[in-house]
């Protein structure tokens, strides 16, 4: 039980703040990666996807966790910081794990024509985060820019559902970046 009371941020406003303006800058400039810090999440899970959740997450934001992640300490840490429920694959509005166990991404929400928006974010926990890799294109990248990502055929797949689709956060350690589906991906 003390690991769900500890591992919140300490000055919750501040650090969430914080947190929240690396998660936008992140999606509005793709491929460039930021430092989050003040979480301290049960482990496996990162202290960036820790903050993520801490951040995005509340009670009327399912969360699916993958097998890995979804242990007593996690559920009660997140249920403790955030009340955001436990869900299904189907019903999350957010998932988190590595990326074969977020496979298939299909299982995920991808919006309708009317609502868009009611995809799902997925949080990606990888074993770095680099700005090198897949060649990436599109809003908020002037010319290009470069990010490790798992693979390039799922993305490009995903952006071209454009409006609809998942957006994606990269996590590992304290670092993160994103992925809107907006984005065109290519080999580098």
């Amino acid at each position: 039980m003390e690991t769900a009371l500890s591992g919140g941020f300490a000055d919750a406003p501040v650090a969430a703040a914080r947190c929240f303006r690396a998660a936008l800058e992140a999606m509005a400039r793709p491929g460039t990666i930021h430092e989050v810090a003040g979480a301290a999440p049960p482990a496996p899970l990162s202290p960036a996807a820790g903050a993520l959740i801490l951040t995005l997450c509340d009670p009327g934001t399912p969360l699916w966790l993958a097998p890995a992640l979804d242990t007593e300490a996690l559920r009660g840490w997140i249920a403790f910081h955030t009340g955001a429920p436990i869900a299904a694959r189907g019903e999350a509005m957010f998932a988190v794990g590595d990326w074969t166990a977020l496979a298939p991404l299909e299982d995920f929400a991808i919006g309708t024509p009317e609502y868009p928006d009611r995809s799902a974010t997925l949080i990606v926990e990888c074993a770095e985060l680099v700005a090198a890799g897949a060649r990436l294109t599109g809003p908020g990248i002037r010319d290009s820019a470069a990010l490790s990502l798992p693979e390039i055929a799922a993305f490009t797949a995903n952006h071209a559902l454009f409006p609809l689709g998942l957006d994606f956060f990269f996590c590992a350690g304290t670092r993160l970046a994103a992925l809107p589906r907006s984005t065109h991906v290519e080999p580098a």
